[in-house]
């Protein structure tokens, strides 16, 4: 493998995150304006963000399975297309309901995302720097994640509103779905095919093994008799449950728990994600160096005592905006490792499916984290909400000691 088609393949999917992130996280900085225009409460609003990762969480094994049995690079591409679709409904919808529709289409098109990065980058890339491979994935998505956050502070501003912000950032996503149709045609087919090619290489020729039910049951019994997956699967959705959780609220934290205005805890939530995504990049190098696990355990440590603090705590008003821009990075620190502990524990044939497994964790925590924690900010308040947070990111903690002594035994 050449270093060309790995940068390009690298590139390729990165851009790609930063959109599917943009259309994943659409809605959150416009939940008071969504809120005031629809009529419904803020645990309605949460609702919507939530529908978007039901909809990822339905489709991601169907989708992970077409990756590895077909084309990475088609799932790839559709993915695009169906999350832009959804991306233009959002951006004229006349009501609640239709916006509710739009989430469902948003969140079928997101998820195809992993399950055709994932292998594409496992296909291209070698064990030296894996990490740091998916550090940079890492890192773009968390850029598309404040997208959105920045698009809607911009648009406020300058008193366009929420919809011609939704608009702009489906203007992009079209754009980069058309150069994506083109340069997916230079991806070598040992990379865009990957999965497919393993499975052709080690197929047995049992008619049973090539039925869809035959391999949807070789699939499950590797599962079983390799737990490890499964046991990442469950630190990703209790991971996402935390992220969700923050990503969706700290600006209402900083707004109802501190006293900033909601322009003001919208930039400062940009700049969270941003130096998350700084971080990420970091924490890609120091997994190629250390190890993955050492990585786990320094980022959810921190993540515990940083939503502790802001969550009891009545900090000063710039302590807690210090505290608040660096939660995302305690967890943003550690996902290069948990994605190569993922890779490394697949096997070729199924990379495209595990990592479906383990997104189903990471949008089934989306799907939790707005709607309750929503409700718990609007019956207990804010600051529970956060402690309830490090509770989260505690269990995630314990997890990392289980996959650990699981992969010393």
């Amino acid at each position: 493998m050449t270093r060309r088609p790995v940068q390009f393949v690298i590139g390729l999917v990165a851009g790609s995150h930063v959109v599917n992130h943009a259309y994943m996280l659409l809605f959150a900085p416009a939940f008071p304006l969504l809120r005031a225009e629809f009529g419904v409460s803020l645990a309605a609003v949460g609702l919507s963000l939530g529908v978007v990762n039901m909809a990822v969480t339905a489709g991601q094994l169907p989708l992970g399975y077409v990756s590895d049995t077909y084309s990475h690079t088609a799932v790839l591409v559709g993915s695009l297309v169906v999350g832009t679709v959804g991306c233009v409904l959002a951006a004229i919808a006349p009501t609640y309901e239709w916006l509710v529709a739009s989430a469902v289409v948003i969140g079928l098109g997101v998820s195809g995302h992993h399950p055709a990065h994932y292998p594409l980058i496992a296909a291209a890339t070698t064990d030296e720097y894996r990490s740091r491979a998916y550090s940079i994935h890492g890192f773009a998505g968390a850029l598309g994640l404040a997208l959105p956050f920045a698009v809607v502070s911009a648009a406020v501003a300058i008193g366009l509103g929420w919809r011609a912000a939704v608009a702009a950032v489906a203007a992009l996503g079209l754009v980069y779905t058309l150069l994506t149709v083109l340069a997916v045609r230079r991806i070598p087919r040992s990379i865009s095919h990957a999965g497919a090619d393993a499975r052709a290489a080690d197929e047995t020729g049992s008619s049973d093994e090539e039925t869809l039910s035959g391999r949807l049951g070789s699939y499950g019994r590797t599962l079983v008799s390799s737990p490890l997956v499964l046991l990442l699967t469950a630190l990703w959705f209790v991971n996402s449950v935390s992220i969700w959780g923050i990503r969706t609220y700290a600006a209402t934290l900083l707004d109802l728990g501190y006293g900033l205005s909601a322009g003001a805890a919208n930039t400062v939530v940009t700049a969270m994600l941003v130096i998350g995504a700084v971080v990420l990049l970091g924490g890609g190098y120091l997994a190629d160096r250390v190890g993955p696990m050492a990585m786990l355990f320094v980022g959810y440590s921190a993540l515990v005592a940083l939503t502790t603090v802001v969550g009891i705590g009545r900090l000063p008003v710039l302590a807690a905006v210090a505290a608040v821009s660096l939660l995302a990075a305690t967890v943003d620190l550690s996902r290069p490792a948990r994605a190569t502990l993922t890779d490394l524990a697949s096997q070729r044939t199924d990379v495209g499916k595990n990592f479906a497994l383990i997104t189903l964790g990471i949008s089934a925590g989306g799907v939790v984290a707005p709607p309750v924690f929503g409700y718990v900010i609007e019956t207990v308040g804010v600051g529970a909400a956060f402690v309830a947070i490090a509770a989260v990111a505690a269990s995630a903690l314990g997890l990392s000691v289980s996959i650990a002594r699981l992969r010393s035994a």
